[in-house]
């Protein structure tokens, strides 16, 4: 085995695909977070549950775990007055995964969760991409020195945002995931279709070891952007973490309407649409990987099947809340308008 290769890329090799761990803000709201407060602080205030969580994740089967650092940016934790704690927030969420993975008694991979900053670069916002950089940059340095093994960059919209987070992560040193969020219309919010996620960051000294989709509306309409990528670089490495189901308010509550059952069937349809690295986002569960973990055994183990079509995929999961991301390009531009957010 090549000894340049990373511990990812290394685990991926001799497992065929990899399964990543679930949803960790709903999992933290579900232990006592309150809406409004700042997961980060957890890291500092409150280790032993973000420990008990990252071991949940480990001991239902993931092979991956996230930190608890997606909103570590200083312009998230600016919200929260912390713009200051950024290295040190980073690198305890970092430490505390790190000390349950290296305990996990078998290989289990660390990666620093880094989400979008909240803001809008210009010429629609204020910051520019270089500052999108360096605030990547300061949060991706404690989190390397944390103990991550790769920097995983997720629920992104805008491609310029991307390439910020990108740059920052090569100047790391450390090997890089990016995934998106395709919430509308088939596409991010900015416009970004799955399709061009392949080769959005072909130009920059290093490209990502990996390419997904996470979060989004359901897991029908994350499935048909894993299509779309798979169909454009077959050779990619893809990620596929949906959320568990459609999000439902009930009462004062946001419920997931997954099943552990038809996150099974998700993660036997993401296997065979192309995904090598599969999870879940928002209201996954442990209850929900257990059920995962044995539906990735059990399939790799039978044989990757035929490639699912959309049909396939909304017959077995259920149906789509948006059109696909070429249906809409293809679409009247005021139908499009109205199928936003479903």
């Amino acid at each position: 085995m090549d000894d340049t290769m990373t511990p990812l890329s290394r685990l991926l090799e001799e497992r065929g695909a990899l399964l990543t761990d679930g949803a960790t803000g709903t999992n933290l709201f579900s232990m006592g977070l309150t809406s409004g407060d700042s997961p980060e602080f957890w890291n500092d205030e409150k280790p032993d549950l973000i420990r008990k969580l990252h071991r949940d994740f480990v001991d239902a089967g993931s092979d991956i775990i996230l930190t608890n650092t997606f909103g570590g940016t200083r312009h998230r934790l600016k919200l929260h007055h912390a713009q200051d704690r950024v290295f040190e927030l980073n690198e305890k969420g970092a430490r505390l995964a790190r000390e349950v993975a290296d305990n996990a008694g078998r290989p289990v991979i660390v990666a620093g969760s880094v989400g979008p900053t909240g803001e809008l670069l210009v010429p629609l916002g204020a910051l520019t991409q270089e500052d999108a950089k360096a605030a990547f940059l300061e949060q991706m340095e404690g989190l390397k020195s944390g103990g991550v093994d790769v920097i995983w960059i997720e629920t992104m919209s805008a491609p310029d945002e991307i390439a910020a987070a990108a740059q920052a992560a090569i100047e790391t040193g450390l090997p890089y995931v990016v995934t998106a969020s395709f919430d509308t219309a088939g596409k991010t919010m900015m416009g970004l279709p799955p399709s061009n996620m392949p080769s959005l960051l072909a130009g920059e000294a290093e490209k990502p070891f990996a390419v997904g989709a996470n979060c989004g509306v359901g897991a029908s309409d994350l499935l048909s952007s894993v299509l779309d990528m798979t169909a454009a670089d077959e050779n990619a490495v893809i990620v596929a973490k949906a959320n568990c189901g459609i999000p439902v308010v009930k009462g004062e509550n946001v419920v997931y309407t997954g099943t552990p059952e038809l996150m099974y069937d998700y993660t036997v349809m993401a296997l065979d649409a192309g995904a090598r690295i599969v999870g879940g986002c928002c209201g996954t569960s442990c209850d929900h990987l257990k059920y995962m973990r044995r539906a990735m055994d059990d399939h790799l183990a039978e044989g990757i099947g035929a490639r699912p079509s959309v049909e396939d995929i909304v017959a077995k999961i259920g149906p789509m809340k948006n059109a696909t991301s070429a249906a809409n390009d293809e679409a009247p531009r005021r139908e499009r308008k109205g199928r936003r957010r479903g």
